[in-house]
């Protein structure tokens, strides 16, 4: 990856001295590092409200009455996992931040519930079909409220940024279901 970054680079102060653009080749890479951070130390706001959170949830017991909530939609999909499993929790947690568009803080989360999942699994190291149902819902991650993008689109002045809620939900939707039926179908067929 750095050798493709290192190629981009290159060929893009070529073609900025060669077309004259190197003063504003120079002042777009400081603006576009400038923002960047912006940007990261926005998200980390984010992230650290939703762990903070997160850990009140499970301080406090409400995770487990949410995650009650949930058990029907997770029993249905993982039906594998004993009712009172841990994994539940944290498959749910995981679910809830996807759901409000927060990626990065359902990272810790992901990693917490594919340990649980592990401990059910007989044979170390292997992925389970549990496993698979996990990643597949976690990558395709149905986004109700995408609270990160909203974020960003407010950071840079759109005139609407909850405008993307639709179009988002609908997306996301249609690619979890979608990936659930490919992954079902390569189960079928690799069975």
């Amino acid at each position: 990856m750095n050798v493709i970054w290192l190629v981009l680079l290159s060929v893009s102060i070529v073609f900025a001295i060669f077309t004259g653009n190197l003063d504003a080749f120079t002042k777009s890479i400081f603006e576009g590092a400038k923002s960047a951070v912006e940007i990261s130390l926005f998200l980390l706001g984010i992230v650290s409200v939703w762990m903070g959170i997160t850990r009140i949830l499970e301080d406090s017991g409400l995770i487990y009455r949410i995650a009650h909530l949930f058990k029907p939609l997770i029993s249905r999909l993982f039906k594998n996992i004993p009712d009172d499993h841990p994994s539940i929790t944290a498959i749910t947690l995981n679910v809830l931040a996807n759901l409000f568009g927060l990626g990065n803080a359902a990272t810790p989360l992901g990693i917490k519930a594919m340990q649980e999942l592990d401990s059910l699994n007989e044979d170390k190291g292997t992925i389970t079909p549990e496993m698979m149902i996990f990643i597949v819902i976690n990558t395709a991650s149905i986004q109700l409220i995408p609270f990160s993008v909203i974020g960003i689109l407010v950071g840079n002045g759109a005139a609407n940024p909850a405008a993307v809620v639709l179009p988002v939900l609908i997306a996301t939707v249609i690619s979890a279901m979608a990936a659930l039926l490919v992954l079902a179908a390569f189960r079928k067929i690799l069975k």
